[in-house]
């Protein structure tokens, strides 16, 4: 069931939840509101910070022991013009005391750093909440370039939010005159006082924030001190005016997590940890061909920082000579990764059929976001699926495997690599933008709990000619997975060829018999429909008479969030709704044509236009509904609620 909730917002309309004390703690004997979640919008500029300052709130939360989720929102331009509504960046962080699986649908305080922020996220806060407005930059200019003929603070537009007044910039400014800085490298730290008044309206850690400032800036201590003064003054301007009345504390989530050591974690982090663990698991050394692209780059970023693994990365000059040379390092005996996103998947389409004709490990990790062509660079999607299922000539079968939150996208990857290890075959990761940059806490591992993915390297003959004679053939395969034998190059007696050109079954020399061609067809695609991949589980839990749902939600990807968020509300409401989430879209699980077929409906929510529940109803002939969105945005759960609610009474 849906927790209950006190948020700024409902408070403001008197509707308190929760503990209510005078501050202990040096805070001016101001009230203190216990809350059990609350949802942050930083809102500004490109350029005023609003993704280190979140990220900074989302740390210090972290290590407080909060559950937390993060919606990073930014703009495809490195530099939009200032002040502009396509200019505007906002980071928003859903923390609670309690499990939650999502950024939140809506703000309940929304920090505003000029007119554009405003404007471009006030449809998304509901009445009551709060909103935090750096007055400085509501001038005629600022307001004039978002269509502001008024100052929206003062013509009554704001009437049904609660909105705080500072003067951010002039009180930045005023903290560091003492710093001899110019008023434009004052202003830059404008953020800071921003989340030194946040970190005390919610009573965050402020240690970490010093610690980080003070690194980040070692080698101009007079910035680093100018940081962390302005962060302390926005702190002190919290306890001290009579504007914020009230602060508000969110308990840590001591029982939303197993015990265990947590860190806060993005998804493009955690996949590129889960790369090195899988590498060390197979023993094997990993090697990372990739040309940048939003928004895999994290990734190679990563990547490149751990040499002392093993790992090697190359960025390359374009998307086909990334992928050419991590199907070079496969040859090679190497644990092989190219990176990329949906525009770099298609120029990558030819390699990732000689890598199905070759039949050795590869891993295509496409972080989507919105297309076509260029498309929507910093918005989230899912509509690879099917370009990654068919987006090659010829009949070329490759697994695919979809991490469902940040955190998850570490067990994808030692997945991925173990499909690919294991079948020698190409394996397509796809994660997405929303899981790419969002973040949550992650549980990490012990070594002892990792799979073992070592393989073992062709070492010597393997077939007996009429003659007697013991030659090794590269196409002879294992009779269990279907997998031919990984020659590692120089290993004397095993030469071989390779190439695009079809190969003889057993002997991998060059074929064009008709026969000989529809066979290895067919074998490549029993391979992949062979792979071991876990039954689907579905959570239907039985009503008092014993009886399950009749509606079955089925998600892929990044949509398991929002999706179980919304299937909560809707069980909470007391109707009987079931759910399911697929990792592996290639193959299926065995078992998931007699999960569908079970339920009298079927929705199917995606980021796309219904790529998943195409394949469901061409393989299994159900009626699969499709629920689409392609607004570059993750779903929210009060809508998907809605829907669900409909489909169950329709």
């Amino acid at each position: 069931m849906t927790s209950q909730v006190s948020s700024p917002a409902e408070q403001a309309d008197g509707a308190l939840v929760g503990e209510q004390r005078a501050s202990g703690d040096g805070g001016g004997g101001k009230e203190v509101r216990r809350l059990d979640r609350v949802i942050i919008r930083f809102a500004g500029d490109s350029g005023d910070g609003m993704q280190l300052t979140g990220d900074r709130f989302t740390s210090e939360t972290a290590s407080f022991g909060n559950d937390l989720s993060t919606l990073p929102n930014f703009p495809a331009e490195i530099r939009a013009p200032a002040g502009t509504l396509p200019g505007v960046s906002s980071f928003q962080l859903h923390f609670a005391d309690h499990d939650i699986l999502t950024p939140g649908d809506a703000p309940n305080v929304l920090v505003a750093m000029n007119p554009a922020a405003l404007k471009a996220n006030l449809a998304d806060v509901p009445r009551g909440a709060e909103i935090i407005v750096n007055t400085d930059e509501f001038t005629k200019r600022p307001m004039a370039k978002v269509g502001y003929a008024t100052s929206p603070l003062e013509d009554g537009s704001l009437s049904a939010y609660n909105v705080h007044p500072v003067p951010l910039t002039t009180l930045t400014i005023e903290a560091l005159k003492e710093f001899g800085l110019s008023r434009k490298e004052a202003e830059r730290s404008k953020n800071m006082f921003a989340l030194g008044l946040l970190s005390w309206m919610y009573h965050r850690p402020t240690e970490g924030t010093e610690k980080f400032l003070r690194s980040k800036f070692a080698k101009k201590p007079e910035i680093a001190e100018a940081n962390v003064t302005a962060f302390r003054a926005g702190w002190n301007f919290g306890e001290t005016t009579e504007d914020f009345a009230v602060s508000y504390e969110v308990a840590p989530a001591t029982k939303a997590f197993p015990t265990g050591t947590y860190r806060n974690i993005s998804g493009n982090l955690a996949l590129s940890y889960g790369l090195v663990a899988a590498s060390q698991q197979a023993d094997l050394p990993l090697y990372l061909g990739s040309y940048p692209i939003t928004p895999a780059s994290d990734i190679l970023h990563e990547l490149s920082k751990h040499k002392n693994f093993g790992v090697r990365t190359f960025q390359a000059e374009d998307e086909i000579a990334g992928i050419g040379a991590a199907l070079g390092a496969a040859f090679g005996g190497a644990l092989a990764v190219t990176t990329t996103s949906g525009p770099g998947v298609a120029l990558k389409s030819e390699t990732i059929g000689l890598a199905v004709s070759l039949e050795l490990p590869l891993l295509i990790v496409d972080i989507q976001r919105g297309g076509p062509s260029t498309g929507l660079p910093t918005k989230t999607e899912q509509a690879d699926l099917l370009q990654a299922m068919f987006g090659r000539n010829g009949e070329a079968p490759v697994p695919i495997v979809a991490p469902q939150t940040p955190a998850d996208c570490f067990d994808a990857a030692l997945d991925a690599a173990r499909i690919a290890l294991t079948y020698r075959t190409p394996v397509f990761l796809l994660s997405d933008g929303y899981l790419a940059n969002g973040s949550e806490p992650w549980r990490i591992p012990d070594v002892d709990e990792l799979p073992d993915l070592r393989v073992q390297f062709a070492s010597g003959t393997n077939h007996q000619l009429a003659d007697g004679t013991e030659v090794f053939w590269p196409y002879k395969r294992d009779e269990q997975t279907l997998a031919r034998p990984w020659a590692v190059p120089g290993t004397p007696g095993l030469e071989h060829r390779i190439g695009g050109i079809e190969k003889q079954d057993g002997t991998g020399n060059i074929s064009y018999d008709p026969a000989n061609h529809d066979f290895m067809v067919r074998t490549r695609q029993a391979k992949i429909d062979g792979i071991d991949v876990p039954d689907v589980e579905v959570d239907d839990p039985a009503g008092e008479d014993g009886k399950g749902a009749g509606t079955l939600v089925l998600g892929w990807g990044s949509t398991y969030g929002p999706i179980t968020a919304a299937v909560r509300r809707v069980r909470g409401a007391g109707e009987r709704i079931a759910q399911a989430h697929l990792r592996h879209l290639n193959p299926f699980p065995r078992n998931l044509g007699d999960v569908l077929r079970r339920y009298d409906k079927v929705i199917v929510p995606e980021m796309n236009l219904g790529q998943l529940a195409t394949l469901l109803r061409a393989k299994y002939l159900v009626d699969a509904r499709s629920h689409t969105q392609v607004s570059g945005m993750p779903f929210k759960a009060e809508q998907l609620a809605e829907v669900f609610k409909e489909a169950i009474n329709d």
